[in-house]
């Protein structure tokens, strides 16, 4: 008896196996369509960040929808109307329980997210980070800026503007990754490289126009030999911008902005801001939605056994000067 019970558990586990794979291997072959890779419209993929109502995601969004009728799935953007990572947390938790085909999430704390972005994953949910990564948590992918080598271009323009000497400083995000990397990479380069250039001030815009152009009107006044001022994200490059202006400094600091928002655009045409880091933002939206669909058809699996795709892919930067600045607006 306990042998013949034995025999049919055993052929039990053999079937359960079996139907697995049969559907591992059908949702794989679903995906290909005449060798193409098409999904369906009950695919849901969601793109998660924070500040939703600025310019800066109009770009990756797109990308993201691009990728989204080329291969036949659907799309939906959601993420915390404030600079606040604990709306930002509700938010992915409220993602998570609809069960979506795969998230793509843009993290303002490279840690405070972890545990949630880990629930997703070990719920089966495919996720990859895109702009601004954590490092740490169980996400696939990274797709982005190499933030680190931005600082660096921002370095070596800023050079260039200034002649190679004089006193420098930043106003960043000084608790997001991402602006972390951008900072030290500007840090090192004039560091390094440009002996009689210093940093001699990093302030905390906050991703605010009112308090970078409060914080950039305390650094002049701190540092009255001031030359140039690196702003690692847009908003506080146009709050930048209008401390420059009130104060009637255009001639005599130079400002390096980052991203293409009107506003910053703007003001590079009216000799303002000197130049800005141009981000590859819709590449960004792309490739992570076609990452998250090769995941969720099980084209490559989540363990990086199967040819994996890469933990990190770098999107690239371009400086946007007076000269190419056209090009850059919304065509």
């Amino acid at each position: 008896m306990k042998k013949l019970l034995f025999v049919y558990l055993l052929l039990i586990g053999l079937f359960v196996i079996y139907i697995y794979n049969y559907q591992m291997e059908s949702s794989t072959k679903r995906a290909w369509n005449e060798n193409e890779l098409v999904g369906n419209m009950d695919e849901t993929y969601v793109m998660v960040t924070f500040l939703v109502g600025i310019d800066y995601w109009k770009r990756a969004l797109k990308g993201f929808e691009d990728a989204a009728e080329s291969l036949n799935v659907s799309v939906e953007y959601r993420g915390s109307t404030q600079y606040d990572v604990h709306e930002e947390m509700t938010v992915l938790e409220q993602v998570i329980a609809k069960n979506p085909a795969g998230i793509a999430i843009s993290t303002m704390d490279p840690e405070a997210l972890n545990p949630v972005i880990d629930k997703a994953v070990e719920a089966g949910i495919p996720v990859v980070m895109f702009d601004a990564d954590a490092p740490e948590s169980k996400a696939y992918s990274f797709l982005g800026t190499d933030n680190y080598k931005a600082g660096v271009e921002a370095a070596h323009k800023m050079a260039d503007l200034v002649n190679k000497s004089g006193e420098v400083g930043v106003i960043t995000l000084p608790h997001q990754l991402n602006h972390q990397e951008r900072t030290k990479g500007f840090q090192d380069t004039i560091s390094k490289e440009y002996p009689e250039m210093k940093v001699v001030s990093i302030n905390d815009g906050r991703g605010d126009q009112v308090i970078s152009k409060e914080e950039a009107e305390a650094m002049i006044a701190a540092n009255p030999n001031l030359v140039g001022i690196f702003v690692t994200e847009a908003n506080g490059g146009v709050g930048v911008g209008q401390a420059i202006v009130s104060n009637n400094l255009k001639d005599s600091i130079k400002i390096i902005s980052f991203d293409t928002d009107k506003g910053t655009l703007d003001m590079i045409k009216d000799d303002v801001i000197s130049a800005t880091i141009a981000q590859g933002t819709w590449e960004m939206g792309y490739w992570s939605l076609q990452f998250l669909f090769h995941l969720q058809h099980g084209i490559y699996d989540q363990d990086r056994k199967n040819a994996p795709l890469p933990r990190n892919v770098d999107t690239g930067v371009t400086i946007v000067t007076k000269e190419n600045v056209d090009s850059y607006y919304p065509q």
